[in-house]
């Protein structure tokens, strides 16, 4: 164990080449969760060290290439589960310190980590970038503000529509904060349920509030109300099972993308987003003595200024989208606001947080539908390295001025997209409705990659730790086809989270 009693691992082949390559794990949550609670039901709380990412269908593979070739590995447990980010990182310190005194031989040290984990990786390598020759944050969790409004915008939205009873934040101190924050994530999956049932129907659960109820009655389909608050958290419309371009053959054929497919992707992906927002809530709070989550001043109308056009008939037309909107006014007071606790939001913003910048080379890797880290966090840190990568090319222009002798600053950041298939929604032969017993779509759900995908990262990863560089742009072409949807264009874009929108 580190000094703060994290246990860890370190794996160490006989041919050790001298590279160690450090591995941070995701969020874990910082509380039990009962059994029986979709998602997290059964968890009991675990800092059993993890030294390398996991794939689809719990594959080590990478973890063993990485040992099969020479390179030592070792992770962390960390001392606390939750957003964990500043001890963690500290954690990482004193390990790679004890590697290296364990191992005097070696050479060189690579990082990478996923979700949080990838979070934690980029922090070290802003916070202590003497540490480290290459990281690489996978699905990268953006800065604790940015993620606890997109998730709390959607709980926010299913509590003031769906059901009122959801506390949604400000949990009371002790266990009683616990039971409530388990009590609402019974709450919330129940009306996932509802809502799921009624997706053809757009009949509206039997706990919504006033403020749903009247929407019901003047004919909004509870499925447009759904997409509205996933569009305004930010969520993709792009799902597991959930393409937004497929139908059904038959009469549904065009219908069923553009009316009903949105919604059941909010609804897979806004599952994942409630979860996290009751349990990261719950934790954030413990850690910060008081609520965080504040959208007093939020407008939600600006919000989906564009989402309103492109998914206009999913929405139900204008004249929806504006009960909608006016029904989750702040001047409508079934929808009260959530309000922070300033003493509590100024230390949550003592927690770090993370810049975009790029110290040593960095590979980043994100499914484009990603509901928990969406690819706009990685976008974020990508047009950050713009901008730094400009400020080092004038700086060589002007050098170049004074000594005749130009020096092109080197490329240090290497954006990976996990893209999704072109079509994937698959319905039943006999009753046309949609699939979702199917292994979740490439580019869709958490951190969801292949083993052949992380690879990919791992050997440039490797690579740039090694020699400061990443491999040729055939080597990597190679790698990226024979991965399968992955892409480094670099005219990819995603859009930021709406925090920063």
């Amino acid at each position: 164990m580190t000094s703060d009693g994290a246990p860890y691992v370190i794996k160490v082949p006989g041919n050790f080449n001298g590279t160690v390559v450090v591995y941070s794990h995701g969020y874990r949550p910082n509380v039990n969760v009962p059994a029986g609670i979709p998602g997290y039901g059964g968890y009991v709380v675990n800092n059993t060290p993890q030294p390398g990412p996991i794939a689809v269908g719990n594959n080590t593979g990478a973890i063993s290439y990485l040992l099969g070739h020479g390179y030592a590995i070792a992770g962390s447990g960390f001392a606390r589960q939750g957003w964990n980010a500043d001890s963690a990182i500290a954690t990482n310190v004193e390990l790679i310190g004890t590697f290296k005194t364990k191992f005097p031989t070696t050479k060189h040290v690579v990082a990478w980590g996923e979700s949080l984990g990838g979070f934690i990786t980029q922090g070290l390598a802003e916070t202590h970038p003497e540490l480290v020759d290459a990281v690489a944050p996978m699905c990268v969790a953006d800065n604790i503000g940015a993620e606890l409004t997109a998730a709390g915008d959607f709980l926010w939205g299913v509590k003031v529509l769906f059901d009122p009873t959801i506390k949604g934040g400000n949990y009371s101190a002790g266990a009683q904060g616990y039971g409530e924050s388990m009590t609402d994530l019974v709450k919330f999956f129940t009306v996932l349920g509802k809502l799921q049932a009624a997706v053809s129907s757009g009949a509206w659960p039997d706990t919504s509030s006033d403020t749903g109820k009247a929407l019901a009655a003047a004919g909004v389909p509870s499925r447009s109300a759904l997409l509205l608050l996933g569009l305004m958290a930010g969520l993709p419309t792009q799902s597991a099972h959930f393409d937004s371009i497929s139908g059904p053959a038959g009469a549904l054929k065009l219908t069923f993308p553009l009316a009903v497919s949105p919604a059941l992707a909010i609804l897979e992906n806004g599952a994942n987003a409630g979860g996290l927002a009751v349990l990261a809530t719950h934790d954030l709070e413990l850690q910060a003595g008081g609520a965080v989550y504040d959208n007093t001043k939020t407008d939600y109308a600006a919000r989906v200024t564009n989402e309103r056009v492109v998914f206009n008939a999913a929405l139900s037309g204008n004249t929806v989208i504006d009960a909608l909107l006016g029904a989750l006014s702040p001047l409508n007071p079934g929808a009260p606001r959530a309000k922070a606790n300033a003493a509590a939001v100024a230390k949550m913003n003592t927690l770090q947080a993370n810049t975009g910048k790029i110290n040593v080379p960095t590979i980043t890797m994100v499914g484009s539908a990603d509901p928990i880290t969406p690819a706009g966090s990685s976008m974020r840190i990508a047009e950050a390295y713009a901008k730094q990568y400009a400020a080092e090319k004038a700086a060589a222009v002007a050098a170049y001025k004074k000594t005749k002798s130009y020096v092109s600053p080197a490329k240090k950041l290497l954006s990976i997209w996990n893209t999704t298939p072109s079509a994937y929604t698959t319905f039943d032969a006999t009753t046309g409705a949609p699939i979702t017993s199917t292994p979740a779509a490439s580019g869709t759900n958490h951190c969801n990659f292949t083993v052949d995908q992380y690879l990919v990262v791992a050997k440039q990863l490797v690579e740039a730790g090694t020699t400061g560089k990443f491999l040729s742009g055939a080597a990597t072409a190679t790698l990226i086809r024979k991965a399968k949807n992955l892409t480094t264009d670099p005219l990819f874009n995603a859009p930021l989270m709406k925090f920063y929108q």
